[in-house]
Protein backbone atom coordinates (compact mmCIF):
# COMPACT_ATOMS: atom_id res chain seq x y z
CA UNK A 1 0.00 0.00 0.00
CA UNK A 2 2.91 2.38 0.69
CA UNK A 3 3.34 2.88 -3.08
CA UNK A 4 -0.16 4.45 -3.38
CA UNK A 5 0.95 7.96 -2.39
CA UNK A 6 -2.42 9.64 -2.80
CA UNK A 7 -4.18 7.09 -0.60
CA UNK A 8 -1.46 7.28 2.05
CA UNK A 9 -1.64 11.09 2.15
CA UNK A 10 -5.41 10.94 2.66
CA UNK A 11 -4.97 8.45 5.50
CA UNK A 12 -2.39 10.68 7.22
CA UNK A 13 -4.44 13.86 6.80
CA UNK A 14 -7.51 12.16 8.28
CA UNK A 15 -5.43 10.48 11.04
CA UNK A 16 -7.01 7.14 10.12
CA UNK A 17 -5.94 4.57 12.74
CA UNK A 18 -7.12 1.73 10.50
CA UNK A 19 -3.90 2.08 8.52
CA UNK A 20 -1.53 1.89 11.50
CA UNK A 21 0.92 -0.88 10.72
CA UNK A 22 0.01 -0.95 7.02
CA UNK A 23 2.59 1.75 6.25
CA UNK A 24 4.72 4.38 7.99
CA UNK A 25 5.02 8.09 7.19
CA UNK A 26 8.53 9.55 7.10
CA UNK A 27 8.82 13.36 7.21
CA UNK A 28 11.70 14.63 5.10
CA UNK A 29 12.07 17.94 6.95
CA UNK A 30 12.22 16.55 10.50
CA UNK A 31 13.69 13.09 9.72
CA UNK A 32 10.99 11.55 11.93
CA UNK A 33 8.68 8.66 11.03
CA UNK A 34 5.14 8.26 12.37
CA UNK A 35 2.11 6.05 12.20
CA UNK A 36 -0.77 7.38 10.02
CA UNK A 37 -2.84 8.31 13.07
CA UNK A 38 -0.14 10.48 14.66
CA UNK A 39 -1.90 13.28 16.64
CA UNK A 40 0.46 16.06 15.50
CA UNK A 41 -0.43 18.46 12.68
CA UNK A 42 0.10 16.53 9.41
CA UNK A 43 3.12 17.64 7.38
CA UNK A 44 2.79 19.00 3.87
CA UNK A 45 2.21 16.30 1.29
CA UNK A 46 5.45 17.12 -0.53
CA UNK A 47 7.39 16.50 2.70
CA UNK A 48 5.99 13.00 3.20
CA UNK A 49 7.40 9.74 1.97
CA UNK A 50 6.08 6.30 2.83
CA UNK A 51 7.66 3.02 3.85
CA UNK A 52 6.21 -0.45 4.37
CA UNK A 53 8.02 -1.13 7.68
CA UNK A 54 9.58 0.62 10.64
CA UNK A 55 12.85 -1.11 9.75
CA UNK A 56 12.87 0.55 6.32
CA UNK A 57 12.33 3.95 7.96
CA UNK A 58 15.19 3.36 10.38
CA UNK A 59 17.45 2.12 7.62
CA UNK A 60 16.74 5.31 5.67
CA UNK A 61 17.87 7.42 8.63
CA UNK A 62 14.54 8.38 10.22
CA UNK A 63 13.87 8.15 13.96
CA UNK A 64 10.66 7.17 15.69
CA UNK A 65 8.14 9.84 16.69
CA UNK A 66 7.92 10.36 20.45
CA UNK A 67 4.21 11.20 20.30
CA UNK A 68 2.64 8.38 18.31
CA UNK A 69 5.30 5.72 19.00
CA UNK A 70 5.07 4.02 15.59
CA UNK A 71 7.15 1.07 16.82
CA UNK A 72 4.14 0.01 18.93
CA UNK A 73 1.66 -0.06 16.03
CA UNK A 74 -0.34 -3.24 15.44
CA UNK A 75 1.44 -5.51 12.98
CA UNK A 76 0.54 -5.42 9.33
CA UNK A 77 -2.44 -7.69 8.64
CA UNK A 78 -0.79 -8.74 5.39
CA UNK A 79 1.52 -11.22 7.09
CA UNK A 80 -1.36 -13.20 8.59
CA UNK A 81 -3.43 -13.18 5.39
CA UNK A 82 -0.73 -14.59 3.12
CA UNK A 83 1.32 -17.78 2.96
CA UNK A 84 4.04 -16.73 0.51
CA UNK A 85 7.73 -16.56 1.37
CA UNK A 86 7.75 -12.92 2.51
CA UNK A 87 4.72 -13.36 4.78
CA UNK A 88 6.15 -16.53 6.33
CA UNK A 89 9.50 -14.80 6.80
CA UNK A 90 7.85 -11.86 8.57
CA UNK A 91 5.95 -14.16 10.92
CA UNK A 92 9.21 -15.94 11.79
CA UNK A 93 11.10 -12.67 12.31
CA UNK A 94 8.32 -11.44 14.60
CA UNK A 95 8.72 -14.71 16.48
CA UNK A 96 12.43 -13.97 17.06
CA UNK A 97 13.90 -16.61 14.75
CA UNK A 98 16.65 -14.32 13.41
CA UNK A 99 17.79 -13.52 16.96
CA UNK A 100 17.90 -17.20 17.90
CA UNK A 101 19.06 -18.83 14.67
CA UNK A 102 20.39 -16.02 12.49
CA UNK A 103 19.51 -15.32 8.87
CA UNK A 104 20.78 -18.79 7.75
CA UNK A 105 18.33 -20.36 10.20
CA UNK A 106 15.49 -18.24 8.81
CA UNK A 107 16.39 -19.21 5.24
CA UNK A 108 16.62 -22.91 6.15
CA UNK A 109 13.13 -22.85 7.66
CA UNK A 110 11.76 -21.28 4.49
CA UNK A 111 13.63 -23.62 2.16
CA UNK A 112 15.46 -20.85 0.30
CA UNK A 113 19.01 -19.55 0.19
CA UNK A 114 19.99 -16.63 2.39
CA UNK A 115 20.45 -14.43 -0.67
CA UNK A 116 16.96 -15.22 -2.00
CA UNK A 117 15.31 -14.40 1.32
CA UNK A 118 17.23 -11.13 1.64
CA UNK A 119 16.36 -10.14 -1.93
CA UNK A 120 12.64 -10.82 -1.52
CA UNK A 121 12.37 -8.97 1.81
CA UNK A 122 14.33 -6.00 0.49
CA UNK A 123 12.16 -5.78 -2.62
CA UNK A 124 8.86 -5.78 -0.73
CA UNK A 125 9.74 -4.22 2.63
CA UNK A 126 12.69 -2.02 1.89
CA UNK A 127 14.79 -3.79 4.53
CA UNK A 128 16.53 -7.12 4.88
CA UNK A 129 16.05 -9.68 7.69
CA UNK A 130 18.82 -8.21 9.86
CA UNK A 131 17.31 -4.72 9.70
CA UNK A 132 13.82 -6.06 10.43
CA UNK A 133 15.13 -8.05 13.40
CA UNK A 134 17.05 -4.99 14.63
CA UNK A 135 13.87 -2.91 14.57
CA UNK A 136 12.12 -5.57 16.60
CA UNK A 137 14.99 -5.71 19.10
CA UNK A 138 14.69 -1.94 19.52
CA UNK A 139 10.97 -2.28 20.19
CA UNK A 140 11.56 -5.04 22.76
CA UNK A 141 14.29 -2.98 24.42
CA UNK A 142 11.96 0.00 24.71
CA UNK A 143 9.31 -2.20 26.28
CA UNK A 144 11.72 -3.58 28.87
CA UNK A 145 13.16 -0.14 29.61
CA UNK A 146 9.73 1.38 30.19
CA UNK A 147 7.94 -1.48 31.98
CA UNK A 148 10.63 -3.08 34.18
CA UNK A 149 13.36 -2.06 36.58
CA UNK A 150 15.91 -4.39 34.99
CA UNK A 151 19.45 -3.02 34.81
CA UNK A 152 20.24 -1.72 31.34
CA UNK A 153 22.80 -4.45 30.70
CA UNK A 154 20.14 -7.09 31.39
CA UNK A 155 17.71 -5.24 29.12
CA UNK A 156 20.28 -5.23 26.32
CA UNK A 157 20.85 -8.99 26.35
CA UNK A 158 17.19 -9.80 27.01
CA UNK A 159 16.21 -7.79 23.92
CA UNK A 160 18.67 -9.78 21.80
CA UNK A 161 21.57 -7.33 21.47
CA UNK A 162 25.06 -8.79 21.41
CA UNK A 163 26.59 -5.97 23.46
CA UNK A 164 25.58 -3.06 25.67
CA UNK A 165 27.31 -0.66 23.29
CA UNK A 166 25.22 -1.85 20.34
CA UNK A 167 22.11 -1.58 22.50
CA UNK A 168 22.91 2.01 23.51
CA UNK A 169 23.72 3.07 19.95
CA UNK A 170 20.55 1.49 18.52
CA UNK A 171 18.24 3.02 21.14
CA UNK A 172 19.73 6.48 20.58
CA UNK A 173 19.51 6.13 16.81
CA UNK A 174 15.94 4.82 16.72
CA UNK A 175 14.35 6.89 19.50
CA UNK A 176 16.70 9.89 19.74
CA UNK A 177 16.93 9.26 23.48
CA UNK A 178 19.41 7.38 25.62
CA UNK A 179 18.05 4.30 27.44
CA UNK A 180 18.11 6.14 30.76
CA UNK A 181 16.15 9.04 29.27
CA UNK A 182 13.53 6.64 27.94
CA UNK A 183 13.06 5.16 31.40
CA UNK A 184 12.85 8.57 33.05
CA UNK A 185 10.30 9.69 30.45
CA UNK A 186 8.17 6.60 31.13
CA UNK A 187 8.37 7.14 34.89
CA UNK A 188 6.86 10.64 34.45
CA UNK A 189 3.99 9.32 32.36
CA UNK A 190 0.65 8.94 34.11
CA UNK A 191 -0.20 6.08 31.77
CA UNK A 192 2.47 3.80 33.19
CA UNK A 193 0.98 0.52 34.39
CA UNK A 194 1.40 -0.63 38.01
CA UNK A 195 4.24 -3.10 38.34
CA UNK A 196 4.55 -6.41 40.18
CA UNK A 197 8.03 -7.84 40.78
CA UNK A 198 8.85 -10.46 38.17
CA UNK A 199 5.90 -9.51 35.96
CA UNK A 200 6.00 -7.43 32.78
CA UNK A 201 2.75 -5.53 32.25
CA UNK A 202 1.97 -4.02 28.87
CA UNK A 203 -0.81 -3.09 26.50
CA UNK A 204 -1.32 -4.99 23.26
CA UNK A 205 -2.78 -2.67 20.58
CA UNK A 206 -5.27 -3.78 17.95
CA UNK A 207 -7.34 -2.33 15.14
CA UNK A 208 -10.85 -1.48 16.25
CA UNK A 209 -13.43 -2.83 16.43
CA UNK A 210 -12.77 -5.97 18.46
CA UNK A 211 -15.62 -8.10 19.80
CA UNK A 212 -14.17 -10.12 22.69
CA UNK A 213 -17.06 -12.46 23.50
CA UNK A 214 -16.38 -15.34 21.14
CA UNK A 215 -12.60 -14.74 21.27
CA UNK A 216 -12.16 -15.07 25.02
CA UNK A 217 -15.28 -17.22 25.41
CA UNK A 218 -13.84 -19.87 23.11
CA UNK A 219 -10.48 -19.91 24.88
CA UNK A 220 -12.10 -20.11 28.31
CA UNK A 221 -14.71 -22.75 27.40
CA UNK A 222 -12.12 -25.07 25.85
CA UNK A 223 -9.36 -24.40 28.42
CA UNK A 224 -7.23 -27.44 29.30
CA UNK A 225 -7.07 -27.89 33.09
CA UNK A 226 -3.64 -27.02 34.43
CA UNK A 227 -2.57 -25.29 31.21
CA UNK A 228 -5.29 -22.65 30.83
CA UNK A 229 -7.81 -20.95 33.07
CA UNK A 230 -10.21 -18.01 33.28
CA UNK A 231 -9.56 -16.08 36.50
CA UNK A 232 -10.71 -12.63 37.64
CA UNK A 233 -11.80 -11.53 34.18
CA UNK A 234 -8.65 -12.68 32.40
CA UNK A 235 -7.57 -15.66 30.32
CA UNK A 236 -4.35 -17.19 31.67
CA UNK A 237 -2.14 -19.92 30.23
CA UNK A 238 1.34 -21.37 30.40
CA UNK A 239 3.87 -20.91 27.60
CA UNK A 240 6.76 -23.18 26.61
CA UNK A 241 9.54 -20.84 25.49
CA UNK A 242 13.15 -21.35 24.26
CA UNK A 243 14.82 -20.16 27.47
CA UNK A 244 12.28 -21.44 29.99
CA UNK A 245 8.56 -21.17 30.56
CA UNK A 246 6.16 -18.32 31.04
CA UNK A 247 2.64 -17.47 32.11
CA UNK A 248 0.52 -15.04 30.10
CA UNK A 249 -2.53 -13.25 31.44
CA UNK A 250 -4.75 -11.50 28.89
CA UNK A 251 -7.81 -9.37 29.58
CA UNK A 252 -9.98 -7.37 27.14
CA UNK A 253 -10.15 -3.60 27.59
CA UNK A 254 -12.04 -0.99 25.52
CA UNK A 255 -8.99 0.10 23.48
CA UNK A 256 -6.33 -2.56 24.12
CA UNK A 257 -5.63 -5.98 25.57
CA UNK A 258 -4.10 -5.83 29.04
CA UNK A 259 -1.22 -8.31 29.08
CA UNK A 260 0.84 -9.51 32.05
CA UNK A 261 3.77 -11.82 31.36
CA UNK A 262 5.67 -13.76 33.98
CA UNK A 263 8.82 -15.15 32.33
CA UNK A 264 11.65 -17.25 33.73
CA UNK A 265 13.98 -15.49 31.27
CA UNK A 266 13.29 -12.01 29.82
CA UNK A 267 15.00 -13.02 26.57
CA UNK A 268 11.72 -14.72 25.70
CA UNK A 269 9.72 -11.48 25.82
CA UNK A 270 9.59 -10.92 22.05
CA UNK A 271 8.41 -14.47 21.43
CA UNK A 272 5.84 -14.34 24.24
CA UNK A 273 4.33 -11.11 22.89
CA UNK A 274 4.24 -12.52 19.36
CA UNK A 275 2.42 -15.64 20.55
CA UNK A 276 -0.11 -13.66 22.57
CA UNK A 277 -0.88 -11.40 19.61
CA UNK A 278 -1.26 -14.41 17.36
CA UNK A 279 -3.45 -16.23 19.89
CA UNK A 280 -5.91 -13.32 19.93
CA UNK A 281 -5.59 -12.48 16.22
CA UNK A 282 -4.73 -8.88 17.09
CA UNK A 283 -3.14 -7.98 13.75
CA UNK A 284 -6.34 -8.61 11.78
CA UNK A 285 -7.99 -5.84 9.76
CA UNK A 286 -11.65 -6.07 10.93
CA UNK A 287 -12.85 -3.21 8.74
CA UNK A 288 -11.77 -4.97 5.54
CA UNK A 289 -12.98 -8.36 6.76
CA UNK A 290 -16.40 -7.16 7.86
CA UNK A 291 -16.87 -5.13 4.69
CA UNK A 292 -16.45 -8.25 2.57
CA UNK A 293 -18.80 -10.33 4.73
CA UNK A 294 -21.45 -7.57 4.76
CA UNK A 295 -21.74 -7.94 0.99
CA UNK A 296 -23.79 -11.09 1.70
CA UNK A 297 -27.24 -9.82 2.66
CA UNK A 298 -27.91 -12.86 4.87
CA UNK A 299 -24.62 -12.58 6.72
CA UNK A 300 -24.71 -8.78 7.08
CA UNK A 301 -27.05 -8.70 10.13
CA UNK A 302 -24.65 -10.90 12.10
CA UNK A 303 -21.73 -8.62 11.25
CA UNK A 304 -23.68 -5.46 12.10
CA UNK A 305 -24.76 -6.93 15.45
CA UNK A 306 -21.21 -7.66 16.68
CA UNK A 307 -18.52 -6.31 14.32
CA UNK A 308 -14.88 -7.13 14.85
CA UNK A 309 -15.01 -10.82 15.66
CA UNK A 310 -11.59 -12.46 15.67
CA UNK A 311 -10.49 -16.06 15.14
CA UNK A 312 -9.30 -17.60 18.43
CA UNK A 313 -5.96 -19.14 17.52
CA UNK A 314 -3.20 -20.88 19.47
CA UNK A 315 0.28 -20.32 20.88
CA UNK A 316 1.56 -23.66 19.56
CA UNK A 317 0.43 -25.35 16.34
CA UNK A 318 1.52 -28.85 17.41
CA UNK A 319 -0.39 -28.50 20.68
CA UNK A 320 -3.56 -27.52 18.89
CA UNK A 321 -3.26 -30.40 16.41
CA UNK A 322 -3.12 -32.85 19.32
CA UNK A 323 -6.11 -31.18 20.95
CA UNK A 324 -8.06 -31.27 17.68
CA UNK A 325 -7.65 -35.05 17.54
CA UNK A 326 -8.70 -35.41 21.19
CA UNK A 327 -11.80 -33.36 20.39
CA UNK A 328 -12.95 -35.44 17.43
CA UNK A 329 -16.62 -36.47 17.80
CA UNK A 330 -16.82 -35.64 21.52
CA UNK A 331 -18.19 -32.74 23.54
CA UNK A 332 -16.12 -29.75 24.64
CA UNK A 333 -16.12 -31.05 28.22
CA UNK A 334 -14.92 -34.50 27.14
CA UNK A 335 -12.14 -32.98 25.01
CA UNK A 336 -10.96 -30.94 28.01
CA UNK A 337 -10.95 -34.07 30.17
CA UNK A 338 -8.86 -36.06 27.67
CA UNK A 339 -6.40 -33.20 27.25
CA UNK A 340 -6.18 -32.66 31.01
CA UNK A 341 -5.26 -36.30 31.57
CA UNK A 342 -2.57 -36.08 28.90
CA UNK A 343 -1.15 -32.96 30.52
CA UNK A 344 -1.14 -34.45 34.02
CA UNK A 345 0.68 -37.56 32.79
CA UNK A 346 3.21 -36.03 30.39
CA UNK A 347 3.31 -32.25 30.92
CA UNK A 348 6.15 -30.37 32.61
CA UNK A 349 5.13 -29.04 36.07
CA UNK A 350 5.33 -25.27 36.65
CA UNK A 351 4.68 -22.98 39.63
CA UNK A 352 1.94 -20.36 39.46
CA UNK A 353 1.78 -18.26 42.64
CA UNK A 354 -1.05 -16.11 41.24
CA UNK A 355 -3.40 -18.83 40.03
CA UNK A 356 -4.09 -22.48 39.39
CA UNK A 357 -1.87 -23.30 36.41
CA UNK A 358 0.23 -26.40 36.97
CA UNK A 359 1.79 -27.68 33.72
CA UNK A 360 3.10 -26.91 30.28
CA UNK A 361 1.32 -28.77 27.51
CA UNK A 362 3.57 -31.72 26.50
CA UNK A 363 5.40 -31.38 23.20
CA UNK A 364 5.53 -34.03 20.46
CA UNK A 365 8.82 -35.44 21.79
CA UNK A 366 7.28 -36.04 25.23
CA UNK A 367 4.15 -37.59 23.72
CA UNK A 368 6.04 -39.81 21.29
CA UNK A 369 6.76 -42.26 24.10
CA UNK A 370 3.20 -42.51 25.45
CA UNK A 371 1.51 -45.90 25.71
CA UNK A 372 -1.55 -45.95 23.41
CA UNK A 373 -3.29 -48.41 25.71
CA UNK A 374 -3.22 -45.82 28.49
CA UNK A 375 -5.45 -43.50 26.45
CA UNK A 376 -9.18 -43.69 27.17
CA UNK A 377 -9.96 -43.29 23.49
CA UNK A 378 -11.39 -45.50 20.74
CA UNK A 379 -8.69 -47.57 19.06
CA UNK A 380 -8.94 -45.67 15.77
CA UNK A 381 -8.40 -42.35 17.53
CA UNK A 382 -5.43 -43.74 19.43
CA UNK A 383 -3.89 -44.60 16.08
CA UNK A 384 -4.64 -41.10 14.76
CA UNK A 385 -3.04 -39.47 17.81
CA UNK A 386 0.09 -41.62 17.93
CA UNK A 387 0.65 -41.28 14.18
CA UNK A 388 0.29 -37.50 14.41
CA UNK A 389 2.67 -37.24 17.35
CA UNK A 390 5.25 -39.43 15.61
CA UNK A 391 5.08 -37.32 12.44
CA UNK A 392 5.49 -34.10 14.43
CA UNK A 393 8.35 -35.51 16.48
CA UNK A 394 10.40 -36.79 13.52
CA UNK A 395 9.77 -33.67 11.44
CA UNK A 396 7.95 -35.38 8.58
CA UNK A 397 4.97 -33.12 9.37
CA UNK A 398 5.71 -29.45 10.06
CA UNK A 399 3.09 -27.21 11.60
CA UNK A 400 4.11 -23.68 12.49
CA UNK A 401 4.66 -20.14 11.35
CA UNK A 402 6.88 -21.34 8.50
CA UNK A 403 4.30 -23.83 7.19
CA UNK A 404 2.95 -23.58 3.69
CA UNK A 405 -0.80 -23.91 4.31
CA UNK A 406 -1.52 -26.15 1.34
CA UNK A 407 1.46 -28.42 2.03
CA UNK A 408 0.44 -28.72 5.68
CA UNK A 409 -3.10 -29.69 4.67
CA UNK A 410 -1.71 -32.34 2.32
CA UNK A 411 0.55 -33.68 5.06
CA UNK A 412 -2.35 -33.98 7.49
CA UNK A 413 -4.54 -35.65 4.87
CA UNK A 414 -1.95 -38.43 4.49
CA UNK A 415 -2.34 -39.39 8.17
CA UNK A 416 -5.06 -41.85 9.25
CA UNK A 417 -8.14 -40.34 10.85
CA UNK A 418 -7.78 -36.82 9.44
CA UNK A 419 -10.90 -35.76 7.60
CA UNK A 420 -11.85 -32.36 6.17
CA UNK A 421 -13.20 -30.99 9.48
CA UNK A 422 -10.05 -31.73 11.49
CA UNK A 423 -7.74 -30.49 8.74
CA UNK A 424 -9.63 -27.23 8.30
CA UNK A 425 -9.93 -26.46 12.02
CA UNK A 426 -6.16 -26.95 12.34
CA UNK A 427 -5.62 -24.71 9.29
CA UNK A 428 -7.88 -22.06 10.81
CA UNK A 429 -6.67 -22.01 14.41
CA UNK A 430 -3.15 -23.48 14.33
CA UNK A 431 -1.80 -22.35 10.95
CA UNK A 432 -3.70 -19.07 10.85
CA UNK A 433 -5.25 -19.43 7.39
CA UNK A 434 -7.96 -16.72 7.29
CA UNK A 435 -9.79 -18.57 4.52
CA UNK A 436 -10.14 -21.95 6.25
CA UNK A 437 -13.74 -23.15 6.12
CA UNK A 438 -15.79 -25.86 7.88
CA UNK A 439 -18.87 -26.59 5.73
CA UNK A 440 -19.37 -30.01 7.37
CA UNK A 441 -19.45 -28.62 10.92
CA UNK A 442 -22.84 -29.28 12.51
CA UNK A 443 -22.98 -25.85 14.18
CA UNK A 444 -22.20 -24.13 10.89
CA UNK A 445 -24.87 -26.08 9.02
CA UNK A 446 -27.48 -25.30 11.68
CA UNK A 447 -26.61 -21.61 11.62
CA UNK A 448 -26.71 -21.55 7.82
CA UNK A 449 -30.12 -23.18 7.76
CA UNK A 450 -31.44 -20.71 10.34
CA UNK A 451 -30.25 -17.75 8.26
CA UNK A 452 -31.61 -19.09 5.00
CA UNK A 453 -28.18 -19.97 3.63
CA UNK A 454 -27.60 -23.34 1.93
CA UNK A 455 -27.04 -25.99 4.59
CA UNK A 456 -25.48 -28.82 2.57
CA UNK A 457 -21.67 -28.74 2.51
CA UNK A 458 -21.36 -28.45 -1.27
CA UNK A 459 -23.96 -25.70 -1.64
CA UNK A 460 -22.66 -23.77 1.37
CA UNK A 461 -19.10 -23.94 0.02
CA UNK A 462 -20.31 -22.53 -3.28
CA UNK A 463 -22.13 -19.67 -1.52
CA UNK A 464 -19.09 -19.00 0.68
CA UNK A 465 -16.86 -18.40 -2.34
CA UNK A 466 -18.02 -14.77 -2.17
CA UNK A 467 -16.67 -14.50 1.39
CA UNK A 468 -13.10 -15.31 0.38
CA UNK A 469 -10.42 -14.74 1.61
CA UNK A 470 -12.13 -14.31 5.00
CA UNK A 471 -14.18 -17.49 5.38
CA UNK A 472 -12.59 -18.31 8.77
CA UNK A 473 -14.15 -15.10 10.11
CA UNK A 474 -17.51 -16.02 8.60
CA UNK A 475 -17.24 -19.23 10.63
CA UNK A 476 -16.98 -17.15 13.82
CA UNK A 477 -20.12 -15.18 12.95
CA UNK A 478 -22.04 -18.35 12.13
CA UNK A 479 -20.91 -20.14 15.29
CA UNK A 480 -21.98 -17.11 17.33
CA UNK A 481 -25.66 -17.72 16.50
CA UNK A 482 -25.60 -20.64 18.97
CA UNK A 483 -25.90 -20.38 22.76
CA UNK A 484 -22.81 -22.55 23.36
CA UNK A 485 -20.46 -21.20 26.09
CA UNK A 486 -17.71 -20.62 23.50
CA UNK A 487 -19.67 -17.57 22.32
CA UNK A 488 -19.88 -15.78 25.67
CA UNK A 489 -17.43 -14.19 28.07
CA UNK A 490 -17.49 -16.09 31.37
CA UNK A 491 -19.30 -14.20 34.11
Amino acid sequence: MHTDTERCVRAVQSKDARFDGWFFTAVLTTRIYCRPSCPVVPPKAENMTFYPSAAACQQAGFRACKRCRPDTSPGSPEWNARADTVARAMRLIQDGVVDREGVPGLAARLGYSTRQVERQLLAELGAGPLALARAQRAQTARLLIETTELPMADVAFAAGFSSVRTFNDTVREVFALAPGELRARAARSTARLPQTPGVIALRLPYRAPLHPDNLFGHLAATAVPGVEEWRDGAYRRTLALPHGHGIAELAPRPDHIACRLSLTDPRDLTLAISRCRRLLDLDADPVAIDARLRDDELLAPLVDKAPGRRVPRTVDAAEFAVRAVLGQQVSTAAARTHAGRLVAAHGTPVDDPEGGLTHLFPGPEALAALDPEALALPRSRRTTLTTLVAALADGSLRLGLDSDWDEARAGLARLPGFGPWTIEVIAMRALGDPDAFLPTDLGIRRAAEGLGLPSTPAALTARAAAWRPWRAYAVQYLWATDTHPINHLPS
